[in-house]
């Protein structure tokens, strides 16, 4: 008897706590077929990607709490790993003051993850080329200085929310501004990973970064250039990249889209040093809203290889994808 009713105060004390709060659930799917093989042999797969699965809830005088687990393949080989993402706790401290601290969203992508709109396809470069973790635990303020300005900065440990922080234990940080006028938006941003290691082959990475987003009634437009300086604190490393894409709405909930990526690198003696991991990628697909919190998409990507000068272009590698939304 006194477990059933522990049991029951239990259930009804989740049930009142959830009925204040927000539940929040978002999966990526998808099937994608090799258009390079043969059709006899060509590989294809339904894939179940990732699943979002959180909980939100508002407290008192400005403060929020927010958790998010990420269910995902790992770098161990399983397909279906629950990592905690994100346990954030913010506060608004003012209209214009927010702060946010412990597991937390960071800022390096997240611009041009929503310009480009489109992250169950793809995920945004420096998201997908790993040049910085979309979570991590740290802390992070924005400041909205007017209607048109906004500056933000953040603190992290560095190894991202799948990993626990390292034995050297460095830190990370870095600082945007967004200016904001009429359709148009652009953000300038810089991020620091300090060297761990002290000689003249090592210094501190840099990562600089200029986006712009254009939203109008029935069109986006984004772009960015990424520059790292001192790529993993390799002195003169340099790695580059841009990325541009766009949205067109044809109506009937229906758009096209398109996106082009380009990366290269360059070490002291000019060399390309990560040649194995550029080249040139494109996306051109199209949408359909199938209702609320549903979204399907048809799309080729494709990616050639990057070769050094003198050599035989690479061909193509082309995969069609059929990729699915859905959240509630």
């Amino acid at each position: 008897m006194k477990n059933l009713l522990i049991t029951t105060i239990l259930i009804l004390a989740s049930v009142n706590l959830f009925a204040q709060g927000s539940v929040h659930s978002k999966v990526f799917a998808n099937f994608n077929y090799d258009l390079d093989a043969d059709p006899e042999y060509a590989y294809k797969e339904f894939e179940v990607k990732r699943a979002y699965l959180g909980y939100g809830y508002k407290l008192a005088d400005g403060f929020s709490a927010k958790v998010t687990f990420d269910v995902g393949k790992n770098s161990a080989g399983s397909n279906y790993t629950a990592f905690l993402k994100i346990a954030s706790l913010s506060w608004q401290a003012s209209d214009n003051l927010n702060v946010s601290f412990g597991m937390i969203g960071t800022k390096n992508f997240k611009f041009m993850e929503k310009a480009w709109g489109k992250r169950y396809i793809y995920k945004s470069f420096q998201d997908q080329n790993k040049w910085a973790s979309s979570a991590d635990a740290g802390a992070n303020l924005t400041y909205t200085l007017s209607d048109n300005l906004i500056i933000d900065a953040q603190i992290l440990n560095g190894d991202g929310y799948k990993n626990l922080q390292g034995s050297d234990a460095y830190m990370r940080g870095g600082a945007g501004i967004i200016f904001k006028a009429d359709d148009i938006s652009f953000r300038v941003a810089r991020d620091i990973m300090p060297r761990t290691m002290y000689s003249d082959d090592f210094e501190s990475q840099y990562i600089n970064t200029l986006a712009v987003a254009y939203s109008g009634s029935n069109m986006t437009l984004g772009g960015e250039y990424n520059l790292r300086e001192n790529t993993s604190n390799v002195v003169d490393n340099t790695s580059s990249a841009f990325s541009v894409y766009g949205n067109l709405d044809i109506g009937n909930d229906v758009s096209i889209f398109g996106r082009y990526d380009m990366s290269d690198s360059e070490d002291a003696n000019e060399n390309q040093w990560n040649i194995e991991n550029e080249g040139e990628f494109t996306i051109v697909g199209i949408e359909k809203q199938m209702t609320k919190g549903v979204k399907l998409a048809l799309n080729l990507q494709s990616f050639k290889q990057a070769t050094l000068e003198g050599e035989e272009e690479a061909e193509s590698v082309n995969t069609l994808y059929l990729n699915l939304e859905y959240k509630f």
